[in-house]
């Protein structure tokens, strides 16, 4: 497969784990601005990894930064249903990890 530019690689994925993420929660009947947030962040998650100049591998970036960007969510969900937040870090964990590997693998060096 031909090498695109870190950017494109980076939001063209986020916008994969975008609808990833929120597949699941339209099942669950989340509301909308919930939807639309999670969306976002993954967006906004693969543009940061794309545009990092962090010396680390891939997968380990995409944890890390997405992670990093989740944090203010975390503060607001976690206030009130903090049992919630296991399946947001594991998805958090996978599609972080994916995004990484996928940028780091497809975006152009």
């Amino acid at each position: 497969m031909e090498k695109i530019s870190k950017i494109k690689a980076g939001i063209v994925f986020g916008i994969i784990a975008g609808v990833i993420d929120v597949i699941p929660m339209i099942f669950q009947e989340l509301t909308w601005d919930a939807n639309i947030s999670a969306f976002s962040l993954w967006v906004i998650a693969g543009f940061m990894i794309a545009t990092s100049n962090l010396k680390i591998g891939g997968a380990l970036k995409g944890i890390l930064i997405s992670f990093l960007l989740l944090i203010p969510s975390v503060i607001l969900i976690g206030w009130d249903h903090p049992t919630s937040l296991v399946p947001i870090f594991i998805m958090t964990l996978i599609l972080g990890s994916s995004l990484g590997y996928f940028i780091n693998r497809f975006g152009e060096k």
